[in-house]
């Protein structure tokens, strides 16, 4: 089908600086050029025979801003090759999942191995102990428990604070990102907590669940836990996923107080933030949560999750569960914890999640981060970059950030959506949701510099 830009905002365009007319142009002959040099992934396409629903596996693969979904023959190191032969710079890195680098040996060796042996048994293996010894090692002293996904992880978590509590609210921060848990698809509208726009099959008032509360206001998290009904704070240590907003000074030894203060576990879920340092954000930072969350990257990109208890929370927790009636707990799944994740979190957190992998991670990003602020700064333009160790973003728009309302009023759909194509044909493969970038161990400075010179000429063309 035609690529064509639709719904433009002139007023937002504006925002960023750009002429809509200029956008437009940009995102046609980026188009274009993208279905020119992609005449197998064109004719798949067109045949239109595909088995699945509207054509794609998962539904959000028709979100990235191309005329075609980009079918890979394979992923190694930090690049990406699709069906017609075209290499890209990885720097979307499967959004997280492949942080690390695509299939680094360690962990594709450990795969093969345990693979020959089994793929699952419902029972744990001795490499299930020493994974757990290595996530204490990096992470910090928590009584961990495995799952699929974040997602999975995320909604365990909560059933633990509520059940330890007796509480049933979670309070989560307006613009939040959590996967796909029901309780954090809230926002404020008019102060007030409602249902996420946009929500699929939802039929239940999630305000019976949640309270939203803003990002960097420790006095809207007060007054949402002084009711007396909140379980739990979950949130990032960041707020990711949308444009990136950093805590403030202070931020999060508020929420530590005023979770205390109110009988509030405070639960920081780190899958985006891992990108921080070894240890991610909390333990770089210094952070003291009750219970710790992370998945995506954490065995290397297969599908693994951990959440964690300090210990005297796992006590709490314990002492209900032992207490309750017989039946299902409604917490865990078949596949959780299966022998495959226990050999790929060993080998990632031994051998591929190390000081050295995060020092040149670190190092790239600033690179990449300096290099894109005098790009923006070369062409007076109204953006501003942040960084989280190894993950970089550009918005569109004057930063910082303070809040999930300000990220959301950053968006630029166009500019971004022109952007990101624009890059994919000049051989830069970003994050498609949002302007974010990962530099792996494996990304090396050439492919950062090429990042680098595309960005700097695509803006000579839409500012020229």
């Amino acid at each position: 089908m035609p690529y064509s830009v639709t719904d433009q905002t002139p007023t937002a365009v504006l925002i960023a600086g750009l002429d809509p007319a200029r956008i437009g142009a940009l995102a046609q002959a980026s188009a274009t050029a993208y279905l020119a040099a992609r005449p197998r992934i064109r004719a798949a396409q067109v045949t239109g025979t595909s088995p699945f629903l509207d054509a794609v596996p998962m539904h959000w693969m028709k979100d990235w801003p191309l005329p075609a979904p980009l079918l890979v023959a394979e992923a190694k190191g930090s690049i990406i090759t699709d069906i017609d032969g075209n290499r890209l710079d990885d720097f979307c890195l499967g959004d997280t999942g492949s942080m690390f680098g695509h299939s680094p040996a360690p962990l594709a060796e450990a795969i093969r191995e345990q693979a020959a042996r089994g793929l699952t048994y419902m029972l744990p293996t001795e490499a299930a102990d020493l994974a757990g010894e290595h996530l204490t090692r990096i992470f910090g002293d928590y009584r961990w428990q495995i799952a699929t996904t974040a997602t999975d992880a995320n909604r365990f978590a909560l059933r633990a604070a509520r059940a330890i509590t007796g509480r049933p609210k979670v309070l989560v921060f307006d613009g939040c990102y959590h996967g796909t848990v029901d309780d954090a698809m809230v926002t404020l509208s008019d102060g007030q907590t409602v249902n996420r726009p946009g929500l699929v099959g939802q039929v239940t008032d999630l305000s019976t669940l949640a309270v939203a509360a803003t990002f960097n206001d420790l006095a809207s998290v007060e007054a949402a836990l002084a009711k007396g009904d909140v379980a739990a704070i979950l949130t990032e240590p960041v707020m990711t996923n949308s444009c990136m907003v950093l805590p403030a000074a202070g931020f999060h030894d508020g929420l530590r107080r005023l979770a205390t203060k109110y009988g509030a576990l405070l639960i920081m879920d780190e899958t985006h933030t891992i990108s921080t340092g070894l240890g991610g954000y909390s333990r770089t930072h210094g952070l003291d949560p009750d219970v710790f969350v992370a998945g995506k990257c954490i065995a290397g990109g297969l599908a693994t999750a951990v959440w964690g208890l300090r210990p005297e929370v796992a006590e709490r927790f314990l002492a209900v569960y032992r207490a309750k009636p017989a039946g299902h707990s409604g917490m865990g799944t078949t596949l959780s914890a299966n022998p495959l994740q226990f050999a790929a979190l060993t080998a990632t957190l031994a051998h591929v999640m190390t000081p050295a992998a995060y020092a040149h991670m670190e190092a790239g990003a600033a690179r990449l981060e300096a290099g894109l602020a005098a790009a923006i700064e070369a062409h007076a333009l109204p953006w501003h970059v942040v960084r989280v160790g190894a993950r970089v973003e550009f918005i569109c728009a004057p930063g910082p950030l303070r809040n999930g309302a300000e990220a959301a009023r950053a968006h630029v759909p166009d500019v971004e959506r022109a952007l990101h194509a624009a890059l994919t044909v000049r051989g830069c493969l970003i994050a498609p949701f949002h302007n974010m970038m990962l530099v792996s161990p494996v990304t090396t400075d050439a492919q950062i510099d090429r990042l680098i010179a595309a960005f700097d000429e695509i803006l000579t063309e839409l500012t020229r």
